[in-house]
């Protein structure tokens, strides 16, 4: 691995950091600034197109996060790293208030450079 390598494995870890942190503080602003325009997701069989606005507060209170609380990282590993985008594969627990858990979910994340910001470009996973 290069050392370009690294800063960019190191730059994209970064992102999924605050992605993960600005989630679970429901600091939607901070949130969208961990991605890149547009992002796609890919879960329980349809594919979503994000553009900024396009998570509202609401999606805290039903739904699969109706009961949620906040979410980990269980693993990260870099599956190919180049110079302006990384693929992880990934597995994150949701977990209630009470630190029970909801559900552990494997996904892949591919986080891109673009115009120089490191954002998640696309996410597939099993969660709900």
């Amino acid at each position: 691995m290069t050392g370009h390598q690294s800063s960019n494995i190191a730059a994209a870890n970064k992102v999924l950091d605050d992605f993960m942190a600005a989630f679970n503080a429901r600091d939607l602003a901070a949130w969208e600034k961990t991605f890149n325009f547009p992002s796609v997701r890919l879960a329980s069989n349809t594919l979503t197109i994000i553009e900024p606005g396009y998570h509202k507060p609401e999606m805290f209170l039903r739904g699969a996060l109706k009961d949620w609380h906040h979410s980990a990282w269980e693993r990260r590993d870099v599956v190919h790293a180049g110079p302006d985008k990384v693929h992880f594969d990934t597995r994150f627990t949701r977990y209630r208030a009470d630190g029970s858990v909801i559900g552990g979910f494997d996904s892949i994340y591919v986080v891109t450079c673009e115009n120089g910001h490191w954002g998640v470009k696309c996410r597939s996973s099993f969660a709900p």
